[in-house]
């Protein structure tokens, strides 16, 4: 036993039992696809009206990325939203296994008042599909998960993950290049050492600005079941990859070995009762980490009392209503998410029909619940039908950890201050892509006479989902994935 944990050499032989979650069936995108092909549709919101809100923050349309038309492909849909630490980068992947950064527009910084906008920056192939020949299973492209390293110097740096595999990117710009070479001509080919008769010194030369983006690192095979967490530790060295059944532990340098440090594998499968859902690094202490089950609750372990951390020190989990007892009770109280606040006090975690704020100092219950799109309750049947009900919706802090943020349906999401207890449904919709649009609240009915500005909830579509959402970690600008958009909103007081 290692000091992390259990030592898991990357080539081990793969767990002979059955996955305890059937893989899904997905169509095979080709290995590239056309990139860069994100609109970047800028809207000048100068003149947007300031509404009377006694001073609470509206939030106003800034910029949609991504094509407008109807007809969506499976490979351009956005699978995860993550701002950098700064909030100057923003990047997304997708279903085709790309990742789009975007950049913070330098004039919209300047500019008064202060515009969330940003251009594309980078663009390129992060997973392409891969077949496991030992399973006989596809393994698809789709990027899970984008987490950022702290910037030490011009160059970025993140992780990202398809079910199998974690890499590290180098995202770095170059603006100079080099000639005047005595070994090698300007095409690049070895010049005959016996054709060089003078001694040159190579000058450097102003070229346009380019980004490049290439692989570093690349975390493979370590992982029997989908990846579906990852998360940099806090001392910027480790970070760890989380499974349905397991959680490993990295070192950024090195590839070839992981340390177990979470199982709860059953030694016979038919025993299995609930798996991890989400994983994350405390944002301060090095040695907490927590995790989320699929039976509602959430553990805290900590690494320097014990290197395997199958014994948690803390667990949280709120005693179920009995009155509200059903048939789908087990499958709602799933944890989707759990993000810890940026003080590293709180956290909260997504369940499927509320979003609960956590005081790590008291493991009883949860100090504030907020109901996400309650009214949904009474159709549980319906949406368990339809597969709905095993959507995994994720959440986001803001970055003085005074509201928090959470997708819903119809392109709803939902944004909640801790401060006054309010809390608002606005849409991500193609209609407010317009100049000076303010985006109003909008309201679901569910039964009885519907108002003019209300939405009855047999009218909802369940195929437009916000799943993913982010938040700038300085300034209140949102990141909001609508199937194969992004949308950013800033607030207007």
């Amino acid at each position: 036993m290692g000091r992390w944990g259990r030592q898991s050499p990357v080539l081990d032989p793969p767990d002979p039992q059955p996955p305890p979650i059937p893989p899904r069936t997905f169509m095979r995108q080709s290995s590239i696809t056309k990139i860069g092909n994100m609109l970047n549709t800028a809207i000048n919101i100068n003149g947007a009206k300031k509404p009377q809100s006694n001073g609470e923050a509206s939030w106003c349309f800034s910029q949609i990325k991504g094509a407008l038309d109807d007809d969506v492909t499976d490979a351009d849909i956005i699978s995860c939203v993550e701002f950098n630490h700064d909030g100057e980068l923003l990047a997304t992947g997708d279903k085709g296994g790309r990742v789009v950064i975007f950049q913070r527009d330098p004039a919209s910084k300047t500019a008064n008042p202060r515009r969330g906008e940003y251009n594309v920056y980078s663009t390129f192939q992060s997973h392409e599909p891969e077949f496991d020949y030992l399973k006989s299973l596809e393994i698809e492209e789709k990027i899970n998960k984008i987490r950022w390293l702290h910037q030490k110097n011009p160059v970025h740096f993140l992780l990202s993950t398809n079910d199998k595999t974690v890499k590290l990117w180098k995202v770095s710009e170059r603006d100079k290049s080099f000639e005047g070479y005595n070994t090698k001509e300007e095409n690049g080919l070895i010049r005959d050492p016996q054709n060089v008769t003078a001694l040159r010194v190579p000058s450097v030369k102003q070229v346009p600005l380019m980004v490049e983006a290439s692989p570093r690192r690349t975390f493979a095979n370590a992982h029997t079941y989908h990846i579906n967490s990852i998360s940099v530790n806090s001392d910027q060295e480790t970070f760890l990859s989380a499974d349905d059944l397991r959680i490993n532990l990295w070192h950024l340098e090195v590839v070839n070995q992981s340390y177990n440090i979470v199982d709860i594998k059953p030694t016979n499968m038919e025993e299995l009762t609930e798996v991890i859902t989400a994983a994350e690094f405390h944002p301060t202490e090095c040695n907490v980490f927590v995790y989320s089950s699929s039976k509602g609750t959430i553990r805290l372990c900590d690494m320097r009392s014990a290197a395997l951390c199958d014994r948690h020190s803390k667990q949280f989990e709120e005693p179920e209503n009995p009155t509200n007892r059903s048939f789908f009770s087990e499958i709602i109280s799933s944890i989707s998410d759990v993000k810890l606040s940026n003080s590293g006090r709180y956290m909260i975690s997504r369940d499927y029909l509320s979003i609960k704020v956590w005081d790590l100092h008291m493991e009883t219950k949860p100090i504030e619940t907020y109901p996400v799109h309650e009214y949904l309750r009474a159709k549980l049947c319906s949406l368990y039908e339809n597969d709905c009900i095993f959507d995994k919706f994720e959440c986001c802090w803001n970055g003085k950890d005074t509201s928090i943020m959470t997708g819903s349906y119809n392109n709803f999401f939902r944004v909640f201050d801790r401060n006054s207890k309010k809390d608002v449904t606005l849409e991500a919709s193609r209609d407010i892509i317009k100049p000076k649009t303010v985006l109003k609240p909008r309201k679901v009915c569910t039964g009885g006479k519907r108002k003019k500005d209300e939405i009855s909830v047999d009218c909802l579509d369940f195929n437009k989902k916000i799943l993913h959402t982010a938040w700038h970690p300085e300034e209140n600008i949102i990141a909001v994935a609508a199937t194969n958009n992004l949308f950013i909103f800033q607030d207007k007081f």
